[in-house]
């Protein structure tokens, strides 16, 4: 049986959602029915949209979003920041040191060929350290909950995480639409992102820097999935929005085009993967990146965040030794936990994963968005005869974990609410300090005993409120 972030065995609300429920217990429902209809409209005039690849129909998708919001005491959060901000300081040390003196491997805690033979570590990396010592300046960590404080991290998002915008419309909305349930309840902000987001940008600027940082966005461009919240957080931190051909080097700088002439920016909030940052040095046929970069990056005279080579720390193979990470660089135990994890590249892992492939979830080391795994439980015996055959191929390329009973929090349906499975990613900023957003996006899984969240597989957003004390 799931855990029930709502309501207790007994059927009476938990303490976080007292106030909440008596106020949706007075609702009529037709009038909530109209208020869903009114955020889908909010959402389609604001332009709140997603593309997913692959699909014969192109088109741009609405994110759907659900009305009754998440909600997480102060006491629930603290220890969930605490757990998070260990581990992201426990990142970026790991980042320092696989480019620099390579102790972990020295130490025997991580194989040497699964940082050397990934294809996420950069060897031009090797020996450079970003401006402040920061690699991993914006991190999304995906929460999952089995009980009143069983929280584990499902994975760790250090090359581009994306979803902010979603939380912070998602919040917006629900400001708009339901001010009295904001009067009623003590909400941490989150509104504050883009200001922050800004300032912690900024105070990483190269050393070089004269004046007032420049700081500009960088997108693939129209067509990425992305693109809406590219545009949206250039907007709300009232920086430039570019694209590759906008930019170019110039004594030394990375500088954009501008109605002035080419001026210098300091700088650059990517949302371009590695490969397609400097077809120089990456792929040559990268249309997307700046010639160059690299050059200036390493001579010190731009800030590029996420640093090249951060997407190291968020392989799900590296992920199945988090345990051994945290505790090597900051010297305690997790406070929070790994799901447990198999890695398909060692033999015996391998033949348990084929023996129990019925009972577990299988995925790339370096997938994302829910594509390339399998669930076990849900897969047809076809399905589960296929993976296997991919697993024998190249059991290195996948880790399994088991199936977890993740929590439900209720969805606003016809027929009034029902419980529906979630995750959540906590937004983190790292600059001289560790900024933790008070909530995140809750991601929800719409349809009943569906576990897969994922807005590019069906799923939904929900408004996630952190309650002061």
């Amino acid at each position: 049986m799931a855990f029930d972030e709502m309501m207790n065995a007994d059927n009476v609300p938990r303490e976080p959602y007292q106030s909440y429920h008596e106020w949706y217990s007075s609702q009529d429902p037709a009038h909530l029915k109209a208020k869903t209809r009114d955020a889908e409209n909010i959402f389609r005039r604001t332009g709140i949209t997603f593309a997913v690849y692959g699909h014969a129909d192109s088109s741009e998708k609405l994110i759907p979003f659900d009305i009754v919001p998440r909600i997480i005491s102060g006491r629930e959060w603290r220890k969930l920041a605490q757990g998070i901000e260990q581990r992201v300081i426990a990142l970026n040390a790991f980042l320092d040191d696989i480019y620099h003196k390579q102790e972990i491997i020295r130490a025997g805690r991580i194989p040497r060929e699964l940082i050397e033979k990934n294809d996420a570590f950069l060897p031009e990396m090797i020996g450079f350290s970003p401006p402040g010592g920061v690699y991993t300046h914006i991190v999304g960590t995906d929460i999952v909950r089995t009980g009143e404080d069983q929280f584990y991290v499902l994975e760790d998002n250090a090359r581009t995480p994306s979803g902010v915008s979603y939380m912070l419309e998602n919040r917006e909305t629900m400001m708009q639409m339901f001010p009295e349930l904001f009067q009623a309840n003590k909400v941490q902000r989150v509104e504050d992102y883009p200001f922050l987001l800004r300032q912690s940008l900024a105070s990483l600027a190269p050393p070089g820097c004269k004046g007032k940082p420049r700081v500009a966005v960088l997108t693939p461009g129209i067509y990425n999935s992305a693109y809406y919240e590219h545009s949206f957080l250039a907007d709300m931190m009232g920086v430039e929005l570019v694209e590759g051909s906008d930019l170019r080097v110039i004594d030394g700088k990375v500088k954009m085009r501008t109605t002035r002439g080419y001026e210098a920016i300091d700088v650059l909030y990517r949302r371009v993967d590695d490969d397609f940052l400097d077809p120089l040095t990456f792929r040559p046929d990268s249309c997307l990146g700046v010639p160059g970069i690299m050059d200036v990056y390493r001579s010190g005279n731009i800030t590029i965040a996420n640093a090249p080579g951060t997407g190291i720390s968020d392989d799900k193979a590296i992920y199945s030794y988090m345990p051994e990470i945290v505790e090597f660089y900051t010297g305690s135990k997790p406070l929070l936990q790994n799901v447990p994890t198999w890695r398909c590249s060692e033999p015996d892992s391998l033949k348990y994963v084929l023996d129990n492939i019925a009972d577990l979830v299988i995925k790339e080391v370096h997938g994302s968005g829910g594509y390339g795994m399998l669930v076990g439980p849900t897969a047809s015996k076809k399905e589960r005869e296929a993976f296997a055959e991919k697993l024998r191929a190249k059991p290195g390329n996948y880790i399994a974990q088991p199936t977890l009973s993740l929590s439900t929090v209720p969805i606003f349906v016809d027929k009034g609410i029902a419980p529906r499975h979630v995750d959540l990613r906590p937004y983190v900023l790292v600059s001289d300090k560790v900024r933790i957003i008070p909530g995140g996006l809750t991601r929800v899984a719409l349809k009943k005993g569906s576990l897969v969240v994922n807005s590019s597989q069906g799923g939904g957003t929900k408004d996630t409120w952190v309650l002061e004390d």
